[in-house]
């Protein structure tokens, strides 16, 4: 078998280093015009506050602690060590500010974007189509998702050692030793660490054994023992890849969507029909929006078997074609293959699709598609001024497209609008404008946006949560009871369920209730900042002597302030008030003093004026005590 890709013109040795420079440089800037615009947006709030901003472990930056943190706890129903290691050295370097974190981003998938050329023209010897290859995937829309988001991380990260293993494993199949292996299997498992789609790469370094790396010839009888020999070697990665695999299902049980509502066959007839959106998206990369909702059981029949049909039919082309045209058949498995951990067959989360599942898995296609186009052309006088013009229009075509697609991107309420006008039935949208409205203040229009999510999806436990929240500022607080329970029984095991429902109950002057509802959330997860910080206020302030607890109060209040990583003044204040309750009113004094240079340091006057008041109870040798707890008016600490 000769290798296709040795067949395109390249430069002379004297000039190529020059040239490769150039396209380096090249890749580069695309990726800056299309994403620079970034270092302007905000965050957005879906995921990116218990990614980032709101996760306390997150934001107190890189320490040993933090670092043991990553690798031994779930983050964001995820274990991802390695990219949650990237958000808490962000937010050490950086802070809050989302541009910058915007940055690391756009840096990453640079990054990835050059190393995926070097991989590629190292391994097939075809200078231009690689180049080509690297810059659609640089830019296309359909990447956007990956790059703007912030809490897609995982995605470019991930990118990056998935392309270093490529390089690495290029490396050792040239000269194999144990080394260099060693050195592959590493990278690997960093990018495993990253994101857990990278499973599936094994696979992908068994297609490339066939073409381009040619480790598969002879003849036919030799063939069957030469595959075995390559699959024993990949043994080690695939075992990397098993454990992987085994503890993201374990960490995304609690995420994985309504399998008794959706049955296996619904799911696989949106697989198959996800396959070839994803193509059609490719090539026309329209209507793109970040959450696709899930079709359920209303696909068209006709739909499902047109998918099929075209399915089958290229899987039987790549197959014929394989001697001839190798890089279609491993093009086109390696698109296959690598979508399997997120076409859908195990529903994790409420979508039907998703662009960011695109990032890594279309490079097949790209691969299959540029090579097809060089050879089909190869017979042309002008090949090489008309591919040349012809990859300069797609590239220009495809980062105008992006780039306007990365603009909806700038904020929340620019992001979920456009899903809105692109999709139907999108919940998730309704939602999340919702919040937006609710944080605003504009109650009305969030409570008719929750209602919407609910009308689409009565099962939405977040609408229901946030429609709660809207109808309680609002004063409706038996119609706001109604939501949050609704939300408790959809999400039974959700601690933060249990957390808000203790508010909401607590509100009402249900005390004693709320206790429980905060009890059983630490019982869950003992690590829960916000159920003990609540509880300790109750247990210290409370008027109801029978409630109050002190020596109680202290350990919550100090477990919570261990938690925040001393960020969060109004956990001080709760904090020195279990020390007064306890008699400890020195303790109680600086604590709460403390509290104050930290709320006027971060520009809250109002609650260093509160502790100040506080200071002086404390020094009268008198505790602190809240009123509201016994008229049902509890504000959430």
């Amino acid at each position: 078998m000769h290798r296709l890709g040795s067949q395109s013109i390249a430069p002379p040795k004297t000039s190529r280093h020059w040239v490769i420079v150039c396209i380096c440089i090249f890749l580069a800037m695309l990726t800056w015009i299309v994403f620079g615009q970034t270092l302007r947006h905000d965050f957005v709030n879906y995921d990116d506050p218990r990614y980032v901003y709101q996760n306390t472990r997150i934001t107190s930056g890189l320490n040993i602690g933090s670092i043991t943190w990553a690798f031994t706890h779930i983050h964001a129903e995820n274990w991802h060590p390695l990219t949650t290691i990237t958000h808490m050295l962000d937010c050490q370097l950086y802070g809050l500010k989302a541009g910058w974190h915007h940055f690391s981003n756009v840096l990453l998938h640079a990054i990835a974007s050059i190393l995926l050329f070097f991989a590629l023209q190292r391994m097939t010897g075809a200078f231009w189509r690689s180049a080509f290859v690297a810059a659609v995937f640089a830019i296309h829309p359909l990447h956007v998702e990956s790059v703007a988001w912030v809490a897609e991380r995982k995605d470019v990260l991930s990118g990056v050692f998935f392309m270093l293993t490529l390089l690495a494993y290029m490396h050792y199949a040239r000269a194999p030793s144990t080394r260099r292996y060693l050195m592959a299997a590493f990278v690997f498992a960093l990018g495993l660490l990253s994101k857990p789609m990278l499973v599936t790469l094994p696979f992908v370094l068994l297609l490339l054994d066939y073409w381009p790396l040619d480790r598969i010839r002879g003849k036919t009888s030799n063939i069957g023992r030469q595959v075995f020999r390559l699959f024993l070697e990949k043994i080690p990665l695939i075992a990397l890849s098993a454990v992987s695999g085994t503890v993201t299902f374990l960490a995304q049980r609690g995420a994985v969507g309504w399998i008794e509502q959706l049955p296996m066959l619904s799911r696989f007839n949106n697989a198959i029909v996800a396959y070839i959106v994803y193509m059609r998206q490719m090539f026309w990369p329209a209507g793109l929006a970040v959450f696709y909702p899930h079709p359920e059981n209303r696909l068209p029949p006709w739909q499902i078997s047109l998918a099929l049909t075209v399915l089958a039919a290229i899987t039987t082309a790549a197959v014929i074609l394989r001697r001839k045209a190798p890089y279609f058949i491993i093009g086109w498995f390696w698109y296959l293959g690598m979508l399997v951990p997120v076409i859908g067959l195990v529903q994790v989360g409420w979508q039907g699709h998703a662009d960011r599942y695109t990032y890594l898995p279309q490079i097949g296609l790209y691969i299959a598609g540029t090579w097809a186009v060089a050879d089909l052309t190869d017979s042309w006088r002008r090949q090489g001024i008309l591919l040349t013009a012809a990859a300069l229009l797609v590239i220009a075509a495809l980062s105008w497209s992006a780039r306007i697609q990365t603009s909806y991107w700038r904020d929340s309420e620019t992001l979920f609008t456009h899903a809105l006008a692109v999709t139907k039935n999108n919940d998730v949208a309704e939602n999340n404008l919702g919040i937006i409205f609710l944080e605003k203040g504009k109650l009305d229009e969030a409570i008719f946006r929750l209602q919407a999510a609910i009308d689409l999806r009565p099962e939405n436990g977040p609408a229901h949560n946030n429609l709660a929240k809207a109808l309680l500022q609002k004063g409706e607080l038996a119609q706001a009871m109604v939501h949050y329970r609704k939300f408790l029984e959809i999400e039974p095991q959700n601690v933060e369920a249990r957390n808000i429902l203790g508010t909401a109950l607590i509100q009402q002057g249900h005390v004693r209730e709320a206790v429980e509802q905060w009890e059983d959330a630490l019982a869950s997860q003992p690590e829960n900042g916000n159920a003990a910080n609540n509880l300790a206020w109750v247990f210290a302030t409370c008027p109801d002597d029978t409630v109050r607890d002190g020596p109680r109060a202290a350990e919550l209040a100090e477990r919570a302030l261990r938690l925040s990583g001393g960020k969060i003044p109004i956990i001080f204040r709760v904090l020195a008030a279990a020390y007064a309750e306890n008699g400890q009113f020195a303790q109680a004094i600086e604590t709460a003093q403390r509290g104050a240079e930290l709320a006027n340091s971060q520009g809250n006057p109002a609650l260093a004026s509160e502790l100040q008041s506080n200071i002086a109870l404390y020094q009268a040798g008198r505790p602190l005590r809240d009123p509201s707890l016994a008229a049902g008016g509890f504000s959430p600490q």
